[in-house]
């Protein structure tokens, strides 16, 4: 049975995990990720829940095919979502097409005592009922269900074969209208570059994307809904103030090469200490000497570093995060809690919503929790990103001024 009997209203689960390390070692990493993955659906018991996924299929698509396929059957029929009678996948598996792959998988369950669902045809512009398991896959453009987009090669032109993009679905649940966004923004392609500036350039890649995919799901081309956006934002720290305040007492040596005298690598040694190596950084090396700091008190002492999203404090609302920083972990499947050394922490994974969202969720006329904001799998190998959550529950009514502009109740 979904969702608790005391608490009123619909329970709601959302998720979004870049997942492209399950596909590379599939056989280590899958079973350890569903199961986790399976205890928090558990825990929650939603009504609805949307898992949105990124780096889908991982580096090599084509070679992770019959991977991708046994982790859509089973999440479609474990015994663990068994009481999710409705279902719909969208897997965005067009790997030829350097113009459209995106690499987005999103997933949909719908629970057996949810009764008042609908989705959203773009194309017809209504809303119909959900029945069954569907996946789509392959070309999703020609889906009316959803509304994909790649972000143009221009936005980052030094990545040749980006897969970076959106997709976006639109629901109605108890007469309440919102669009789910899942998306994958431009990631640091070089941590010396990122240390240069603050902002560095890539926070500026970044926001001009995100920016974009706000303009689009606002556009005057359909009724307004409130939005929840979650996925791989791939959000950094400010890299310049980070590396300053880590190393305050270092002096640094800067490493050039030969040929070109282009700075290949900064070396933090301590004043005195026998002039310890505190932090090495170069292209894709972030190794920093005590990485506890990362994990203290969930990294909560750096939060002040993450600013990117500040630009859209107007546009989007975040629930306070009270875990560690999502990203980069290691990929060996005997290590749950250790971080990687080539970029430095950060909360890339994140779920965001508008501040009309945020008057839906927050509503509780209780003392009792209804909200919570974490991460999956905390001393469990979840691949390279730890999935992260936002739980809540709808209340009783709480789209009811929206519902005749979003007419949810015509259902065709």
């Amino acid at each position: 049975m979904a969702g608790k009997a005391a608490a009123p209203g619909t329970a709601v689960l959302l998720v979004t995990a870049n997942v492209g390390s399950l596909f590379d070692d599939p056989e280590n990493l899958q079973k350890n990720w569903l199961r986790e993955f399976y205890q928090v659906v558990h825990a929650h018991r939603p009504h609805f829940l949307a898992l949105h996924c990124q780096e889908f299929g991982g580096k090599n698509y084509e070679a992770s095919m019959s991977h991708v396929d046994k982790f859509v059957r089973e999440l479609l029929s474990s015994d663990a979502m068994k009481e999710y009678t409705r279902a719909r996948v969208y897997l965005d598996e067009n790997f030829k097409s350097q113009e459209h792959f995106t690499a987005l998988g999103s997933f949909y369950f719908l629970h057996e005592s949810l009764k008042n669902i609908s989705q959203f045809d773009f194309k017809a512009k209504k809303y119909k009922n959900v029945t069954g398991k569907e996946i789509y896959s392959d070309t999703l453009e020609s889906t009316p269900m959803l509304e994909k987009e790649k972000f143009p090669q221009d936005y980052f032109p030094e990545c040749k074969w980006s897969r970076k993009g959106f997709v976006r679905t639109r629901w109605c649940l108890a007469d309440c209208a919102f669009d789910l966004v899942n998306i994958h923004l431009f990631h640091d392609a070089s941590n010396l570059v990122a240390w240069e500036t603050s902002p560095s350039v890539y926070s500026g890649i970044r926001h001009k994307a995100l920016g974009y995919v706000l303009d689009r799901i606002i556009d005057q081309r359909f009724e307004k809904a409130s939005y929840f956006v979650f996925g791989d934002f791939n959000f950094r720290l400010d890299s310049k103030s980070v590396v300053e305040t880590l190393c305050t007492k270092a002096t640094m040596q800067t490493v050039r090469a030969a040929d070109t005298n282009e700075v290949v690598k900064l070396i933090f040694r301590e004043s005195d200490n026998d002039r310890k190596v505190m932090l090495q950084l170069e292209k894709k090396l972030f190794d920093y000497f005590n990485q506890e700091v990362f994990r203290d008190d969930n990294g909560t002492a750096l939060l002040e570093f993450d600013k990117e999203l500040s630009v859209f404090k107007d546009r989007l609302y975040e629930l306070d995060i009270s875990f560690p920083p999502s990203y980069p972990y290691s990929e060996d499947s005997s290590q749950g809690r250790q971080y990687m050394n080539t970029r430095c922490p950060a909360w890339c994974d994140r779920v965001l919503m508008s501040p009309s969202a945020k008057e839906l969720i927050l509503r509780s006329e209780s003392e009792e929790k209804v909200v919570t904001y974490d991460h999956i799998g905390p001393s469990v190998c979840m691949g390279d990103h730890k999935p992260v959550f936002l739980a809540f529950r709808m209340a009783p009514g709480a789209g009811k001024p929206h519902a005749r502009v979003h007419k949810c109740c015509v259902v065709q």
